[in-house]
């Protein structure tokens, strides 16, 4: 499978792999990579990979069968040869747009502490849907309760429990629409604070920023009605 690099380190704009293989659909596999492929409602990262004697523009990334990752090209083109070294370099203004809203939905979800049931991650717009059945008529104190937990500076940090763990504990699962990345023998949780500042635990296979500060000013947007008991929650930069 190809070591997710992200995972370690979601600041890595850069990085080095070997080419280990071809998608039919004509997608580029590496040994490793920094290029997080959509999942969980985030889409995958773009960039540009070189070497020698060539380069690439990526579109996007994709999960691929056995645990792999895959590079789509932006356009038809030759690839790499097999065993080929490639320098990556990520869409860093756009990955880092993606890691500051993904948390921001993770903060979403607790000012409104309700089930979710979809969710996207988007550069400047991004939602949540919620098993809401009445909209609620407080936004303005939704949206300031949401930028003084950014405010708050809590630190955004991982850790990991096994899959009978999980099963042990369902109210760590906050999205009913997405089940975790369980199989594997262990889950990973993303933590927004620490000790009595805790304010949020759930399982997530998402970049993140370290900080909530790092998010920025938040700006609720729109509330659809999308269902009897469905709400859609928009959240945007205020910026």
């Amino acid at each position: 499978m190809t070591e997710p690099l992200f995972r370690h380190d979601a600041y890595a704009a850069e990085g080095t792999g070997t080419v280990i293989g071809h998608t039919p659909e004509g997608g580029l596999v590496l040994d490793r990579t920094i290029f997080y492929p959509t999942g969980g409602g985030q889409p995958g990262d773009s960039g540009r990979i070189a070497w020698p004697g060539g380069s690439m523009d990526v579109a996007t990334t994709v999960k691929a069968d056995e645990g792999h990752i895959a590079l789509v090209p932006a356009g038809p083109q030759p690839l790499p040869l097999v065993g080929t070294p490639v320098q990556q370099v990520l869409d860093w203004e756009r990955r880092h747009r993606m890691m500051r809203m993904h948390t921001a939905l993770h903060l979403l979800s607790v000012v409104i502490p309700l089930p979710v049931s979809g969710g996207a991650v988007g550069e400047v717009r991004s939602r949540l849907d919620f098993d809401m059945p009445e909209a609620p008529q407080d936004k303005e104190t939704l949206e300031a309760l949401l930028n003084q937990l950014v405010d708050s500076d809590l630190p955004v940090t991982e850790t990991w429990i096994t899959d009978a763990e999980l099963v042990a504990n369902p109210g760590l699962v906050k999205t009913m629409s997405v089940q975790p990345p369980s199989g594997s023998g262990r889950v990973r949780l993303i933590r927004i604070g620490q000790g009595r500042d805790q304010v949020d635990l759930q399982p997530c296979g998402g970049t993140h920023v370290a900080r909530t500060a790092e998010i920025g000013g938040l700006r609720l947007g729109k509330i659809e009605k999308k269902g009897r008991q469905n709400r859609r929650v928009y959240v945007h930069f205020d910026d």
